[in-house]
């Protein structure tokens, strides 16, 4: 797992080497945590990129709904057991998924209860094929090594 440290110096020569090459804009995937998005601004500031955040404030259940629906695949890679049992580790990111999940969870994992990896959907020529490795907790969550199939 990657540290706070080390995550804020790999974004530091990402962003370098964006600048570089004439990379005008950055997407990111949050929703509602301000405190990660003003973080982000704060960061990017100065670098002439512009962040766009297209799913900011989108109501969480709807978006997971809408994900599901138009293809998206994805199997749940870490889980944070103050919030879900271990059952939920590698399981797919789909509607019986999203029924099973307790009510204080949100749909997207937003708060860290999970993660997941995305491994097919209509944004991919083709699906990554994938297999399950090692379990593993650290911290309270338990993670599991997804990789691509050879």
């Amino acid at each position: 797992m990657v540290g706070v440290t080390e995550y804020g110096q790999l974004m530091s020569t990402a962003i370098r080497d964006l600048t570089r090459d004439s990379v005008t804009h950055i997407a990111f995937g949050d929703l509602f945590l301000e405190e990660l998005r003003a973080s982000r601004e704060e960061k990017m500031r100065g670098t002439g990129i512009e962040l766009l955040f297209p799913l900011w404030k989108r109501d969480t259940c709807s978006l997971a709904r809408e994900m599901i629906e138009g293809g998206l695949r994805a199997r749940i890679s870490s889980v944070s057991l103050n919030k879900l049992t271990g059952e939920f580790l590698g399981r797919e990111f789909d509607r019986s998924f999203l029924k099973d999940l307790p009510r204080d969870v949100d749909p997207c994992g937003e708060l860290g209860e999970f993660h997941s990896f995305v491994y097919d959907g209509p944004m991919f020529e083709n699906p990554i094929p994938i297999e399950s490795g090692a379990v593993t907790e650290t911290h309270g969550n338990l993670q599991l090594d997804i990789r691509a199939r050879s």
